[in-house]
């Protein structure tokens, strides 16, 4: 995967949109670690996949997007909007913040930031 840092992100953040957690893999390192605020951290890449594969199981709708992304390196720090919609639920809109660090063309640190408490608002609704 030869690409600038900020296609790859790009590109990562939308492969969730097809609901397909394979898509995912080929974006992260082998030796990845996910933080999800608050959650114990995920590692490796099959932990991760893993985990995204039982999410998007729990979603109707999944449209994630960009709203802001700054490059230093190999660190991308985005600013997204993680759309998702429970079962006969409206699309919630819930804000996170991730940081990527990048290793060989690949994800090999990942933490998202939410309001957790606000998430779950939104999807109540």
């Amino acid at each position: 995967m030869a690409e600038d840092n900020d296609t790859l992100v790009r590109r990562f953040l939308a492969a969730f949109n097809t609901k397909n957690a394979d898509e995912l893999a080929p974006y992260l390192h082998p030796e990845v670690v996910f933080l999800n605020y608050g959650d114990d951290e995920i590692h490796g890449r099959e932990g991760v996949v893993k985990l995204w594969k039982a999410v998007f199981e729990n979603f109707d709708r999944v449209e994630f997007e960009t709203v802001h992304q700054a490059v230093n390196g190999n660190v991308v720090i985005a600013e997204q909007i993680h759309g998702l919609a429970l079962p006969g639920g409206p699309l919630a809109p819930v804000m996170n913040m991730a940081v990527y660090e990048i290793e060989d063309g690949r994800i090999i640190a990942w933490r998202d930031y939410t309001n957790p408490v606000k998430a779950r608002e939104l999807l109540a609704t």
